[in-house]
Protein backbone atom coordinates (compact mmCIF):
# COMPACT_ATOMS: atom_id res chain seq x y z
CA UNK A 1 0.00 0.00 0.00
CA UNK A 2 1.07 3.22 -1.00
CA UNK A 3 1.30 6.39 1.47
CA UNK A 4 0.73 9.82 0.35
CA UNK A 5 2.43 12.96 1.85
CA UNK A 6 0.20 16.18 2.81
CA UNK A 7 1.17 18.86 0.25
CA UNK A 8 1.69 20.51 3.69
CA UNK A 9 5.28 17.87 3.98
CA UNK A 10 6.11 18.47 0.28
CA UNK A 11 6.66 22.16 1.20
CA UNK A 12 9.24 21.48 3.81
CA UNK A 13 13.20 21.87 2.83
CA UNK A 14 16.36 21.14 5.61
CA UNK A 15 19.85 23.77 5.78
CA UNK A 16 22.04 23.85 8.46
CA UNK A 17 23.30 27.13 9.54
CA UNK A 18 26.28 27.65 10.86
CA UNK A 19 26.62 30.59 13.00
CA UNK A 20 29.61 30.44 15.86
CA UNK A 21 28.24 28.67 18.67
CA UNK A 22 25.58 26.27 17.56
CA UNK A 23 24.07 26.84 21.46
CA UNK A 24 22.60 30.58 20.28
CA UNK A 25 22.11 29.52 16.68
CA UNK A 26 19.33 26.55 17.49
CA UNK A 27 17.84 28.91 20.30
CA UNK A 28 17.31 31.93 17.85
CA UNK A 29 16.04 29.50 14.91
CA UNK A 30 13.63 27.45 16.57
CA UNK A 31 11.32 29.85 17.23
CA UNK A 32 11.13 31.88 13.79
CA UNK A 33 7.99 31.76 11.86
CA UNK A 34 7.75 28.55 9.86
CA UNK A 35 11.23 26.91 11.39
CA UNK A 36 9.29 22.95 11.71
CA UNK A 37 12.16 21.47 13.72
CA UNK A 38 15.97 21.70 14.52
CA UNK A 39 18.90 20.11 15.50
CA UNK A 40 22.49 21.02 16.68
CA UNK A 41 25.02 19.28 14.71
CA UNK A 42 28.02 19.32 12.86
CA UNK A 43 28.51 20.05 9.42
CA UNK A 44 31.40 18.78 6.86
CA UNK A 45 33.76 17.02 8.84
CA UNK A 46 35.25 14.13 7.97
CA UNK A 47 33.84 12.13 10.99
CA UNK A 48 30.99 10.52 11.49
CA UNK A 49 30.65 10.67 15.50
CA UNK A 50 31.04 13.68 18.04
CA UNK A 51 34.38 11.35 19.34
CA UNK A 52 37.96 12.19 18.66
CA UNK A 53 40.04 15.11 17.32
CA UNK A 54 38.52 17.86 15.56
CA UNK A 55 37.79 16.78 11.74
CA UNK A 56 37.02 20.14 10.32
CA UNK A 57 33.69 20.54 10.71
CA UNK A 58 31.43 23.58 11.36
CA UNK A 59 29.18 23.65 14.33
CA UNK A 60 25.73 23.93 12.86
CA UNK A 61 21.95 23.89 13.10
CA UNK A 62 19.96 21.40 10.69
CA UNK A 63 16.83 23.68 10.38
CA UNK A 64 13.54 22.24 8.99
CA UNK A 65 11.05 25.18 7.66
CA UNK A 66 7.79 25.21 5.83
CA UNK A 67 8.04 26.90 2.45
CA UNK A 68 4.46 27.81 2.71
CA UNK A 69 5.27 30.27 6.05
CA UNK A 70 8.76 31.13 5.22
CA UNK A 71 10.74 32.05 1.95
CA UNK A 72 14.40 30.78 2.09
CA UNK A 73 15.54 34.23 1.62
CA UNK A 74 13.64 35.16 4.54
CA UNK A 75 15.41 32.43 6.83
CA UNK A 76 18.64 33.83 5.97
CA UNK A 77 17.73 37.29 6.32
CA UNK A 78 16.59 36.43 10.14
CA UNK A 79 20.40 34.00 10.36
CA UNK A 80 22.08 37.28 9.47
CA UNK A 81 20.43 39.11 12.16
CA UNK A 82 22.57 37.00 14.49
CA UNK A 83 25.87 36.73 12.60
CA UNK A 84 28.77 38.70 11.95
CA UNK A 85 28.99 37.91 8.21
CA UNK A 86 32.64 39.85 7.83
CA UNK A 87 34.11 37.68 10.49
CA UNK A 88 36.11 34.56 9.76
CA UNK A 89 36.22 31.94 12.04
CA UNK A 90 35.37 33.56 14.72
CA UNK A 91 31.59 34.75 16.63
CA UNK A 92 31.94 36.66 19.98
CA UNK A 93 34.30 34.83 22.16
CA UNK A 94 34.03 31.94 20.43
CA UNK A 95 37.22 31.47 17.90
CA UNK A 96 38.48 28.63 15.47
CA UNK A 97 37.22 26.97 12.58
CA UNK A 98 34.27 25.16 13.90
CA UNK A 99 32.97 28.54 14.39
CA UNK A 100 32.64 29.62 10.82
CA UNK A 101 29.73 31.04 9.17
CA UNK A 102 28.33 29.17 6.45
CA UNK A 103 24.60 27.50 5.09
CA UNK A 104 25.14 24.35 3.82
CA UNK A 105 22.46 22.61 2.03
CA UNK A 106 22.10 18.97 -0.14
CA UNK A 107 20.18 21.25 -2.47
CA UNK A 108 21.60 23.03 -5.20
CA UNK A 109 19.03 25.35 -5.60
CA UNK A 110 18.78 26.28 -1.89
CA UNK A 111 22.65 27.01 -2.34
CA UNK A 112 22.39 29.04 -5.68
CA UNK A 113 19.01 31.07 -3.96
CA UNK A 114 21.38 31.56 -0.55
CA UNK A 115 24.42 32.75 -2.92
CA UNK A 116 22.24 35.21 -5.22
CA UNK A 117 20.95 36.48 -1.52
CA UNK A 118 24.39 37.60 -0.50
CA UNK A 119 25.51 38.75 -4.07
CA UNK A 120 22.43 41.09 -4.17
CA UNK A 121 24.00 42.65 -0.84
CA UNK A 122 24.98 46.06 -0.49
CA UNK A 123 28.72 44.76 1.47
CA UNK A 124 28.07 41.18 -0.75
CA UNK A 125 32.29 41.58 -1.47
CA UNK A 126 32.76 41.73 2.46
CA UNK A 127 30.63 38.60 3.19
CA UNK A 128 33.02 35.89 5.01
CA UNK A 129 29.72 33.33 4.91
CA UNK A 130 30.56 29.97 3.34
CA UNK A 131 28.12 28.62 1.06
CA UNK A 132 28.88 24.76 0.40
CA UNK A 133 27.18 21.39 -0.22
CA UNK A 134 26.52 19.51 3.03
CA UNK A 135 28.95 15.92 2.53
CA UNK A 136 28.30 15.05 6.34
CA UNK A 137 26.35 16.07 9.04
CA UNK A 138 26.56 14.28 12.82
CA UNK A 139 23.70 15.42 15.32
CA UNK A 140 25.66 16.94 18.49
CA UNK A 141 25.29 14.92 21.51
CA UNK A 142 22.00 15.06 23.48
CA UNK A 143 23.68 17.86 25.95
CA UNK A 144 24.29 20.17 23.14
CA UNK A 145 20.22 20.03 22.15
CA UNK A 146 18.46 22.69 22.98
CA UNK A 147 21.06 23.77 25.27
CA UNK A 148 19.82 27.18 25.99
CA UNK A 149 16.22 25.95 26.53
CA UNK A 150 17.29 23.91 29.49
CA UNK A 151 19.97 25.87 30.71
CA UNK A 152 19.78 29.60 30.01
CA UNK A 153 22.28 30.62 31.77
CA UNK A 154 24.82 28.85 29.74
CA UNK A 155 26.89 31.32 27.34
CA UNK A 156 25.76 33.03 24.29
CA UNK A 157 27.39 35.13 21.89
CA UNK A 158 24.12 36.47 20.59
CA UNK A 159 22.66 39.00 22.86
CA UNK A 160 19.50 37.90 24.83
CA UNK A 161 16.92 40.50 23.74
CA UNK A 162 18.05 39.37 19.94
CA UNK A 163 18.19 35.67 20.82
CA UNK A 164 14.40 36.19 21.96
CA UNK A 165 13.72 38.34 19.64
CA UNK A 166 11.38 36.06 17.46
CA UNK A 167 10.02 33.96 20.90
CA UNK A 168 8.57 37.11 21.88
CA UNK A 169 6.38 37.10 18.86
CA UNK A 170 5.05 33.73 19.58
CA UNK A 171 2.04 33.43 21.32
CA UNK A 172 0.07 29.95 21.76
CA UNK A 173 1.93 28.40 18.61
CA UNK A 174 1.58 31.18 16.26
CA UNK A 175 3.85 33.52 15.09
CA UNK A 176 1.81 36.79 14.89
Amino acid sequence: MQTQQSSHSLNQHTLYFAGGCLWGVQEFMKYLPGVVTTEAGRANGTSNTTQGEYDGYAECVKVTFDAQDVTLNELIGYFFEIIDPYSINKQGNDVGEKYRTAIFSQDSNHLNITRDYISQRDDAEKIAVQVAPLTNYVPSDPEHQDRLTNHPNDYCHIPIDLLHKYKKQLHWGVFE
